[in-house]
């Protein structure tokens, strides 16, 4: 396994002498919001999963209508799919793709960058993002931490071209997929342990 990273790892892209270019979040698009959805909208049985920032990544409690998601989700701004919403409450800057399925997400508190996916790729921005000190972007108000549009604005991340964002996030899925297996075939090994183990205390055999 060792050598395995060891060739994805020299498999990455070599950066210019002067590094990365460097660009602000701000420069890389708008940043996005749903509309503001009111108490008196939503229900904790059915319909369209609305996440306030308790269930963000999580299971929704909340629901809005068909006809108030389909209303908003045309008449105002809406993440595409693929595009990664981020926290900016609570846990601040917890990331997740938008998987395209029906949902509506808490106005202010869960945001988004409308980038171009001809500059930057989701998925490397998805990356990116696990790497910022969000918690030093932030600003306190009060006991407070939130994360303002004017402050993921200013965050700059590195930028290469299109071509190396691929390369980048290509290495990175081989390894997280090679430490998944890993962790599954460590899992069997412990299942199959337990279960010698088990058979030897109850039945004096291993078999």
């Amino acid at each position: 396994m060792t050598e395995d990273l060891n060739t994805l790892l020299e498999s990455l892209p070599t950066p210019p002498k002067e590094g990365w270019e460097f660009k602000k979040l701000g420069e890389l698009g708008k940043v996005c919001m749903c509309k503001r959805i009111m108490k008196h909208e939503t229900n904790d049985k059915e319909g369209i999963p609305f996440y306030k920032i308790g269930t963000f990544g999580a299971k929704a409690d909340c629901y809005i209508s068909q006809e108030t998601y389909e209303n908003y989700k045309a008449n105002y701004s809406y993440p595409k799919n693929g595009q990664i919403l981020i926290s900016a409450a609570g846990t601040i800057g917890k990331a997740v793709i938008y998987n395209g399925e029906p949902a509506y997400f808490q106005d202010s508190n869960i945001v988004w960058i409308d980038t171009d996916e001809k500059i930057v790729s989701n998925r490397f921005l998805f990356y990116t993002y696990q790497n910022i000190d969000w918690q030093s972007k932030s600003t306190r108000g009060g006991t407070i931490l939130r994360l303002y549009n004017d402050n993921l604005r200013a965050i700059q991340i590195p930028l290469p071209p299109l071509e190396a964002q691929e390369k980048i996030i290509s290495a990175i899925e081989s390894v997280e997929n090679k430490i998944t297996l890993f962790k599954e075939q460590s899992q069997t090994f412990e299942d199959r342990k337990m279960q010698v183990l088990k058979n030897f205390l109850v039945t004096g055999s291993a078999v």
